[in-house]
């Protein structure tokens, strides 16, 4: 296994293993009392139906499940396969946005919004996905 593949492969379980953190610290601050009102308020002034709201178990039992998924696609990672490293480009990318969206919200409301404190973990893990799987793709 060469270099490259070896560190895409362990910057994809770092960021598997910090949005299992951030999860938790979501489950752990109420997420879902700040995301559905957000949401209802969203689709009343923007008519934006398509938001969807959840119950915690579903919420939680589905991102559960993503997180199992992603750490078993790390054997993918592992085995040094070009598509886990063309899938890692918008996974990055949408975690980096993901923490990015909690750290300007609470800048915004002037309150810590449930998933803050993990959110810079997860934008320094995503962007060192990225780095990661562009030099993957190059070797």
């Amino acid at each position: 296994m060469s270099q490259a593949v070896r560190r895409h492969a362990i910057a994809w379980v770092a960021l598997t293993l910090v949005l299992a953190l951030h999860v938790l610290d979501e489950a752990t601050h109420d997420f879902l009392g700040f995301y559905n009102p957000f949401v209802m308020m969203l689709r009343d002034v923007l008519l934006v139906q398509w938001l969807p709201t959840f119950e915690f178990g579903e919420w939680l039992a589905g991102l559960i499940a993503a997180v199992v998924l992603l750490l078993i696609a790390s054997r993918a990672a592992f085995g040094g396969s070009r598509w886990i490293q063309w899938v890692s480009i918008p996974y990055a990318l949408l975690m980096v946005l993901n923490g990015c969206a909690h750290i300007a919200g609470s800048l915004y409301w002037q309150r810590m919004v449930p998933g803050v404190l993990s959110a810079p973990l997860l934008v320094i893990a995503g962007v060192w996905l990225l780095v990661r799987a562009a030099a993957a793709l190059r070797s």
